[in-house]
């Protein structure tokens, strides 16, 4: 989401009120991002807080107000890694059908069902490439600066990850041709 640089630069100097706004604005992209990660509601509620207690404690540190979002999205995701290592468990696929509702109702279900079980499934790495340029639109440049590495990094984490979504799906659609036949 496009910001005001000025309202970005308020928040910068101090501006509680513009920095608020900001935040508001942010808010249901950043729980989607904590949720796709935790897949519970309560934890990503959590990190969603705990996101926006950073951003309100080191704002003043953020450089270039054009990166404000791209600052926060970086900062939530930290926060969720963080999160699932510290719970050391495996993060159930519950409740996914809400979020494959709200992706796209004209798709398959079924079909939403399975990339979404299949990318849970993927290393963070190419999940989180994945994610950011698939769910929320983020280009490569900014993907870059999300995951701390270079572009060129970036296209080979997306270009590997979509590679290994395609295999695990494929594997789905080929048992069920397989049962069909039969």
């Amino acid at each position: 989401m496009q910001h005001d640089e000025e309202m970005i630069a308020a928040a910068i100097r101090g501006d509680r009120l513009a920095l608020q706004k900001l935040l508001k604005s942010e808010k249901e992209k950043l729980y989607r991002m904590a949720y796709t990660y935790v897949k519970n509601e309560d934890e990503a509620l959590e990190i969603f807080q705990q996101t926006v207690l950073q951003a309100i404690e080191s704002v003043h540190q953020l450089k270039n107000p054009a990166y404000f979002s791209t600052w926060l999205t970086r900062i939530c995701i930290n926060k969720a890694l963080t999160a699932l290592k510290k719970n050391k468990k495996l993060v159930v696929m519950d409740k996914v059908e809400e979020q494959v509702l709200e992706m796209d109702s004209s798709a398959d279900i079924a079909q939403q069902l399975d990339v979404a079980n299949a990318l849970g499934l993927l290393p963070e790495k190419y999940k989180t490439a994945l994610m950011l340029r698939y769910y929320q639109d983020f280009s490569v440049k900014q993907i870059a600066e999300v995951m701390n590495c270079a572009e060129g990094s970036v296209k080979t984490l997306i270009h590997r990850g979509l590679a290994l979504l395609k295999k695990n799906l494929k594997g789905v659609y080929a048992d069920e041709r397989q049962r069909d036949f039969n």
